[in-house]
């Protein structure tokens, strides 16, 4: 299976701002981490994936035939968790996935079965008779990746899964979707470099509408060494020369030392232990992940 972006572009404003440009890129069966910072354009890519936005320019093909020839039968393949979904407080986690079951147009039977098994796989069974508002924001992302699931989808889009959790939270989540790669696409889009650095297979940087690097953690870390150095400073600080930028800080004694990213490094300074994912998403993006 072969999902393939070839020269997807969209834009706004009669085509002086552009949310996505020129983005070309093959995904096959696997975890890829969508990474960028707000307003990087990863929301309106997605959106365009999952057909409910229609780009400017470019194709998006499944296997050599575009979604718009397949129509139906790619939706029917589709698993979406958009950043904002409107849950309703009065209904039980499981009326809920009745409720999406029945949206998506499943039978009575496929959506009794499909209920249960999701209700399982996001680890909700004990808690399905619950109403919603009862839920804690982690039960209520959990809800949300699981109507994504319901029609056993071969192509899962999740847009900031883990926006707004705590650590706990985070972690189940992450698990989850290592767990659901497998046989499946998955596109998680996040800014949160530390909830894809141990489960994605591959690395997609947007900045500015633009597709800027792709590939896989190791290899992104190994291409940016010699860019980085573990600098002393005084106070913190964003830039601490031309074309510098400080990343992830440490105190020792007095001192603070930081990741200092750049083309052009001052000569003292010290390497460090390792190159980090968020050493790389400073680099391409300018701004410091979370």
């Amino acid at each position: 299976m072969e999902l393939r972006l070839e020269g997807l572009q969209k834009s706004y404003n009669h085509g002086k701002t552009y949310a996505v440009k020129d983005c070309t890129v093959s995904l096959a069966p696997g975890v890829y981490a969508l990474l960028g910072p707000n307003g990087a354009g990863k929301s309106t890519l997605m959106n365009m994936i999952t057909d409910n936005l229609a780009p400017d320019r470019g194709s998006i093909t499944l296997d050599g035939v575009t979604i718009d020839k397949l129509g139906a039968n790619y939706r029917a393949m589709l698993g979406y968790m958009p950043q904002q979904q409107g849950l309703y407080d009065d209904f039980t986690g499981e009326q809920f996935l009745w409720y999406m079951a029945a949206l998506k147009g499943m039978s009575r039977q496929q959506a009794k079965d499909a209920v249960g098994t999701t209700l399982e796989t996001v680890n909700l069974t004990d808690t399905r008779f619950q109403k919603i508002k009862s839920y804690s924001g982690g039960m209520k992302q959990r809800l949300l990746i699981g109507q994504a699931l319901l029609n056993d989808p071969k192509i899962l889009i999740l847009d900031e899964p883990t926006a707004g959790l705590d650590p706990r939270e985070r972690i189940r989540i992450r698990n989850l979707i290592a767990q659901l790669g497998g046989d499946r696409i998955i596109l998680l889009a996040t800014h949160i470099v530390s909830d894809v650095e141990m489960i994605a297979s591959q690395i997609l940087i947007m900045r500015k509408g633009l597709l800027c690097k792709q590939g896989q953690p190791h290899q992104l870390e190994e291409e940016l060494q010699g860019k980085v150095l573990l600098y002393p400073i005084k106070e913190a600080e964003t830039h601490v020369n031309s074309g510098c930028l400080a990343g992830n800080s440490v105190r020792r004694g007095d001192e603070i030392w930081i990741h200092l990213v750049g083309d052009n490094l001052p000569q003292d300074g010290l390497p460090p232990e390792s190159v980090t994912l968020d050493d790389v998403y400073l680099y391409w993006t300018g701004e410091a992940g979370m």
